[in-house]
């Protein structure tokens, strides 16, 4: 049962959010170990918020729009009582969360029913969720490969059914390219649209939390509940929330759609580029943009995440560089002893590649993008062969994802309903990236939902 109707049945007396959250527990309990998805199972604290939920609705109260859902969240979302890992060894000593981040206070506050903690590449660093420290967290289609990362529990969670909503964080696509090899539906929204407060930073400048989800439906309801002005997050900008549950069944009609060339019509396996016409063909869509310099704005978004991650951790890498995962480490390292005037020569070309990018959304209201450059890769394996070129797996992930978070854009990652129809490996899991302009996610799921709705996007069933 997705969100939505779990919320509508509770909400109607026909379930009681206690039932619900002690089935999703007793499921967690039993499937967990196939992936290592959670790695906190916040077992009492579920229990007290769906006895809240009951009480509530018992009392004539409103439960809220997501009225026992059960949910879960990245492990650098704080907690109250429970201490927020970012994935690493070192944080395990601090003392634990003093309260409960802000999307966690506007999910509780909607009714959900928080489950846990989940896996993550170390600070966020990474896009497979191999953690050396909680252990690799697994592909639900294929265990023996990644799951996407640096949110790979957050997908995993609900690409494996054992709760319908979970929240994650994107940098450089660490939405994006889970949502994609998993088979199910990210948002990262627009850079200062949901408040950051109480999330574990890696990237100051580039760092977006959004949800995901199996449907465009209960995407929406969660993005909905998200949304709320924050002024400990100085990078949100106080707009009135602009809910976009009400305008999915609004349609195409007026909206001017693209495929992205360049940069995103190479640099990957062929079934990524084939999803992506799949889903240009339904929409019936012929039109193709250039977005310039995407291949150099990545390069930019490189050492920024290097210089900005190397300063947060700087401290740590001089006390205990031997507690950190040593390929974490050592790019924080080479962060930390960047030259400066690469830092201000690349937000150079970051602001420059801003302008040229909003310029073509003039033209065009949503753009496709592959979201990944090939499905999900076997667990350890180290490199692939794209263009005819040997490259390493783990960096190249975000080949399509990191020329855009680098200008805040909001993207919403679908999944192809049936990968067969873009020649995937193994019939894997393989998504498309549905790209805006800053402020209109409302676009993006009126996209996604006429593509669901189509039969053409939807997460494939959840594994036996």
């Amino acid at each position: 049962m997705n969100a939505a109707a779990t919320a509508a049945a509770i909400r109607a007396g026909q379930l009681r959010a206690t039932e619900v959250t002690e089935a999703a527990l007793a499921d967690i309990a039993a499937r967990n170990v196939r992936t290592n998805a959670f790695t906190e199972v916040t077992a009492a604290r579920a229990r007290a918020e769906a006895a809240a939920v009951d009480a509530a609705r018992a009392a004539g109260r409103d439960p809220g729009p997501l009225a026992g859902v059960p949910y879960a969240v990245k492990n650098l979302f704080d907690l109250e009582g429970v201490t927020t890992l970012a994935g690493a060894k070192i944080e395990r000593g601090r003392p634990a969360a003093a309260r409960d981040a802000f999307l966690v206070q506007r999910l509780r506050a909607a009714g959900a029913v928080c489950l846990g903690a989940l896996n993550m590449d170390e600070y966020a660093f990474g896009f497979t969720t191999e953690n050396a420290h909680d252990g690799d967290c697994r592909n639900p289609h294929d265990p023996a490969r990644v799951a996407g990362g640096s949110s790979g529990g957050p997908a995993v969670a609900v690409a494996d059914g054992l709760v319908p909503l979970t929240l994650g964080s994107d940098t450089n696509g660490s939405i994006r390219v889970p949502a994609s090899l998993c088979g199910i539906f990210g948002l990262k929204p627009t850079y200062g649209r949901l408040s950051r407060q109480g999330s574990y930073p890696f990237v100051t400048s580039l760092d977006h939390l959004g949800p995901f989800a199996r449907d465009v439906t209960d995407l929406a309801l969660a993005y909905d509940a998200l949304q709320g002005f924050d002024p400990q997050d100085p990078a949100q900008q106080q707009r009135p929330a602009e809910p976009v549950a009400p305008l999915l069944g609004a349609g195409l009609e007026g909206l001017r759609i693209a495929v992205a060339d360049d940069h995103f019509a190479r640099n990957g396996h062929p079934e990524a580029l084939a999803a992506v016409a799949v889903l240009a063909r339904a929409l019936g869509t012929t039109r193709r943009v250039t977005i310039p310099e995407a291949a150099r704005a990545r390069a930019a978004a490189f050492l920024i995440t290097m210089a900005e991650g190397g300063n947060l951790h700087l401290p740590d890498l001089r006390a205990r560089a031997e507690d950190f995962d040593p390929a974490t480490r050592d790019r924080f390292l080479a962060g930390a002893l960047l030259p400066a005037t690469w830092l201000v020569q690349a937000q150079r070309l970051r602001a420059a590649y801003r302008a040229v990018v909003l310029a073509v959304f003039e033209t065009v209201d949503v753009i496709l993008a592959p979201a990944t450059p090939f499905v999900a890769p076997p667990i350890g394996q180290a490199m692939t062969e794209i263009d005819g070129r040997i490259l390493p797996i783990r960096p190249n992930l975000g080949v399509y994802t990191q020329p855009i978070s680098c200008i805040g854009l909001p993207v919403l990652a679908v999944p192809l309903a049936d990968p067969g129809t873009a020649g995937t490996p193994h019939d894997l899991p393989i998504g498309v990236q549905l790209i805006a302009a800053p402020w209109r996610e409302d676009v993006l799921f009126r996209v996604a939902t006429a593509l669901e709705r189509a039969g053409i996007c939807g997460a494939p069933p959840v594994p036996a």
